[in-house]
């Protein structure tokens, strides 16, 4: 029993892809939507769907996070109600843990061909994307993978030495367009050209992200926003303005034109 995890994006995308070419079976995948993915993603789920149809695979199983009372919670509507910023603001990776590990984990525990496999005796297959780049990845998460007993975790874009630009090639050469970067709109880990391309192509999201950093200010001590150093609020305004300079926003991702008196 194969269980691909895809996120929607291109390494996920690219190992789907090697699969097929070299017939190895995905009898299940999982894409975790925590209700707050990117335009792009969701487009791009329907366009992956087709291509799968086409190669005689399965469509893309969408599984959702869902509170104690059956009710579906998007990790948006997590941060507005505790009045927190996600998880990985503040250095953690609960949010990703909950809204995406956990949903696919629930569905598995219900999956009958899953729930046969485990009475067996035996270990589902489970197929993760870091790619030949991350090697440090599968490395970290070797004591956790070994100890699983439900589980037998694959790396393969690892195991057939793709890295992030073989996997954009076989994207290419399928002649399908690139997905794009998969996260949470208000994700806060997006570097600047990203929440500058979010403010400007969907000010509506940039408007809701702002809600969350704004609804979790009273509570913020040592975090300052979405930036964790740095809100994304004062960062728009400061470079609407052009005064964003490197030293006022840490790890900026584009080249320093600051004044230096050089």
């Amino acid at each position: 029993m194969n269980v691909i995890s895809y996120g929607g994006g291109t390494n996920s995308t690219a190992m789907l892809i090697g699969m097929y070419h070299k017939n190895i079976p995905a009898d299940l995948i999982l894409f975790a939507d925590t209700g707050c993915e990117q335009p792009h993603t969701y487009e791009y789920l329907s366009v992956m769907d087709q291509w799968l149809i086409n190669h005689g695979m399965p469509k893309i199983t969408v599984v959702e996070y869902m509170d104690m009372n059956g009710d579906r919670l998007t990790l948006e509507q997590e941060c507005l109600r505790s009045g927190t910023l996600p998880a990985l603001a503040y250095g953690y990776k609960r949010c990703s843990l909950k809204h995406k590990a956990g949903p696919q984990e629930k569905f598995c525990n219900n999956y009958p061909p899953c729930r046969e496999v485990w009475a067996r005796g035996e270990k589902v297959v489970k197929f993760i994307g870091y790619d030949a780049d991350e090697e440090q990845r599968r490395t970290h998460a070797y004591v956790y993978d070994i100890q699983d007993k439900k589980y037998q975790m694959e790396y393969p874009l690892i195991d057939w030495g793709w890295g992030r630009e073989d996997c954009v090639a076989a994207i290419q050469q399928e002649g399908l367009p690139l997905p794009g970067k998969s996260s949470c709109f208000f994700c806060p880990a997006m570097k600047h050209h990203e929440i500058r391309t979010l403010y400007h192509n969907h000010r509506d999201l940039f408007d809701r992200a702002i809600a969350i950093e704004d609804n979790a200010q009273p509570n913020l001590i040592s975090v300052k926003g979405l930036g964790r150093n740095w809100s994304w609020r004062d960062f728009v305004e400061a470079d609407k303005n052009q005064m964003a300079m490197c030293w006022m926003f840490p790890e900026h991702d584009m080249p320093c034109g600051c004044y230096d008196g050089g």
